[in-house]
């Protein structure tokens, strides 16, 4: 493409941070021309620190200038179902953090208004964009596993956020194992039934703010696989992610990330560091894949490779997910919608 896209950028909170360096620094084909924030101090030292020439002071003056093709929407998660609808009036092709919204109704409101208007969403499930994870696919997509019978996963954060957040995030099926919940249909496709168990074992705190920090999923999929998933809010060794699907035909499976490779062998003992103690750590490749995959699709008219389908999915399995924890039941994906 001989032009490059312009694009405008809502939110520079952490995860604004890195989507700004990315398109700054990594993407090529892209210009990130103005930023906006709520608080304006922090939307003038991300412009600073990543060479972006404008701030403007509300997302509507983002949206009227007509020089920019796209938007990335980085702002907190109830501002999203809002700004896509505004952004896709706008004209404006989008790419939005998850979740699009906890709420079915406004969902669905944004992905009509995106249809309506016809532009082209992506929703950032960035797991989905890690080489590790990328290679389980293609042994799954590949037959090189046979037919997969098992799924896997395990995602343990190293320690709990705050309680201010825990409060307004959703809860853990929404904030955390909403990635488990979108990497289970990356690899095997969609799931029919879920049966949920938590509790509270981390930090009481938690349950007194309404939320679980420890969880197992069961999950029965369409084609017949089983799948289960654990979380937990705290694993005190570091960042905990790995993957396995076991097929008829053999398995996969995709283990920590280490800041090296090294083994030390003692007449004690035989160790080695602690895995990468962060998401920003451990996916941080996944970012930049994710946004090149977002803008090359802008250039070349191919299908978005995230949905905004893909991104009400997750959420309806979240909400299946809670409804079971609270309710001790399987619950039907078909119940929720």
């Amino acid at each position: 493409m001989s032009e490059r896209i312009r694009v405008g950028l809502v939110g520079t909170g952490r995860i604004g941070q890195i989507h700004a360096r990315t398109l700054t620094q990594m993407v090529d084909s892209v210009e990130l021309a103005v930023l906006t924030d709520v608080n304006q101090e922090s939307a003038r030292a991300c412009a600073a620190a990543c060479g972006v020439p404008k701030v403007v002071g509300d997302y509507r003056a983002l949206l009227d200038d007509s020089t920019l093709q796209a938007v990335v929407i980085c702002s907190s998660t109830d501002t999203h179902a809002p700004f896509i609808v505004q952004a896709a009036q706008a004209g404006k092709h989008i790419f939005c953090e998850k979740p699009i919204a906890a709420d079915l109704d406004k969902i669905d409101a944004a992905l009509d208004a995106v249809e309506r208007a016809g532009v082209r969403l992506m929703v950032a499930f960035n797991r989905r964009f890690d080489a590790n994870h990328q290679r389980i696919k293609k042994a799954i997509d590949s037959g090189e596993i046979g037919t997969p019978h098992r799924l896997h996963v395990v995602s343990r954060d190293p320690s709990p956020p705050p309680i201010d957040y825990i409060r307004v995030s959703g809860g853990l099926f929404f904030d955390m194992t909403i990635h488990d919940f979108d990497m289970a249909r990356f690899l095997l496709g969609d799931v029919d039934e879920v049966y949920a168990a938590g509790g509270v074992l981390v930090d009481p705190r938690i349950g007194e703010a309404g939320d679980i920090d420890t969880a197992v999923v069961t999950l029965k999929f369409k084609n017949g696989a089983l799948g289960t998933i654990e979380n937990s809010r705290q694993a005190v060794y570091g960042y905990d992610q790995r993957v396995e699907v076991f097929g008829s035909k053999g398995a996969a499976r995709s283990d920590n990330l280490y800041p090296n490779a090294v083994t030390i062998s003692t007449g004690q003992s035989v160790a080695r560091d602690l895995p990468l103690n962060f998401f920003l750590e451990r996916y941080l490749d996944s970012y930049r894949t994710e946004m090149e995959a977002f803008i090359r699709s802008l250039a070349d008219g191919a299908p978005m490779p995230v949905t905004g389908f893909d991104g009400r999915a997750p959420v309806v399995i979240a909400m299946a997910a809670l409804t079971s924890c609270r309710e001790n039941r399987p619950v039907k994906i078909a119940e929720i919608g």
